[in-house]
């Protein structure tokens, strides 16, 4: 029949001290002595005492967990994030509860309050709502990371991607290579990376007097398809597509290849995003690399960087420059361009 394994009665009469001393030790709990704290590791070692994961986090007052809500738990875009995530919650030994945040702000607010109390802090991506709207009910002692969020009142930490800057980058990377009546396939209304894509797309083709036109697609594969389909059937004399993020331009080259449309020879195409999709298809995606894990781990060491007290009244708003990685859909340059000038291409 099998016994039960060692308690922390047994840790404290191995080491030769009280219950609460081998609670603080194995708490981490600083005001313990270092002699005592070696008394109780090694008591702990040599019978085999793992501490209860509960038991330390009720002791605690916590709960062990960092939530994070996100618009959809399915693609590449949100596994990237929830992979840098957890490699950063691994770190700092606590786990993570996703929640999804749905498009509605009543059922989104609701799903957040249903993580009150089960998390020890919260990172928030929902470019899709309102940050005052969604923030207004959580407690301001829950420390809280927003992503990508629209500009708002609330007394949180963000991390902002220049989706403007990003853009930008692009329409000139495209210009550059010869392209002048270029297509946005635009990601949902309401999404403030998607308006700030759009915006900074149309305001830069103005700029260089290039023809600059948007067709509505909602960030789905399919939605880049439709759009490639209409291009097609509608006959535009469209030399450049910038889809507003990598799925959407993937289901545009399907579509593009299938009508024996060579990219870039007879189009170029390029996202957003640089999902680990994007450098695998062929011909490999021009893109604008966000560095999604990345962001994710950033958002975990804000978390843990601090005690939460000092941290909460400090909100601190980073912005995070992307990066163009040209490939090989947008090769092409223009006889009247410089090749010299050209972008270097990247892997």
């Amino acid at each position: 029949m099998p016994t039960n394994g060692p308690t922390v009665r047994d840790v404290a009469r191995h080491a030769g001290v009280s219950v609460a001393s081998v609670s603080r030790a194995l708490n981490g709990i600083k005001t313990v002595r270092p002699d005592v704290r070696k008394l109780v590791e090694d008591a702990a070692r040599e019978l085999g005492y793992v501490p209860h994961a509960g038991a330390r986090n009720l002791s605690l007052q916590r709960s062990g967990a960092v939530g994070v809500a996100l618009p959809d738990l399915h693609g590449e875009y949100f596994s990237e994030l929830v992979r840098g995530l957890h490699q950063a919650a691994l770190d700092h030994g606590t786990q993570l509860l996703l929640s999804n945040v749905p498009q509605d702000p009543e059922r989104a607010v609701e799903a957040l309050n249903h993580l009150r109390g089960r998390v020890d802090a919260l990172v928030i991506l929902a470019p899709h709502l309102d940050p005052d709207c969604l923030l207004r009910n959580l407690s301001p002692n829950l420390p809280t990371v927003l992503l990508n969020g629209a500009p708002h009142k609330r007394n949180v930490h963000e991390l902002r991607l220049d989706n403007y800057a990003g853009a930008q980058a692009m329409v000139q990377h495209l210009h550059d290579r010869g392209c002048y009546d270029l297509v946005h396939i635009a990601g949902p209304a309401g999404n403030i990376e998607a308006q700030e894509r759009q915006r900074g797309f149309l305001e830069s083709c103005a700029e260089l007097g290039i023809n600059g036109r948007i067709l509505a697609g909602d960030f789905s594969e399919e939605a880049g398809a439709a759009a490639a389909s209409e291009i097609i059937a509608s006959r535009l004399t469209t030399d450049g597509i910038f889809a507003a993020n990598d799925m959407m331009a993937i289901g545009a080259m399907t579509v593009l290849k299938s009508h024996g449309i060579a990219l870039p020879d007879d189009m170029a195409l390029a996202g957003f995003d640089d999902i680990p999709l994007a450098r695998l298809v062929t011909p490999a995606l021009t893109t604008i690399r966000v560095d999604i894990a990345g962001m994710g781990k950033r958002a975990m060491a804000v978390l843990f960087q601090d005690d939460p007290k000092d941290r909460v009244n400090t909100p601190i708003l980073e912005w995070k420059i992307p990066e163009l990685i040209a490939r090989e859909t947008t090769t092409r340059v223009n006889p009247r361009t410089d090749p010299s000038a050209a972008a270097h291409n990247n892997p």
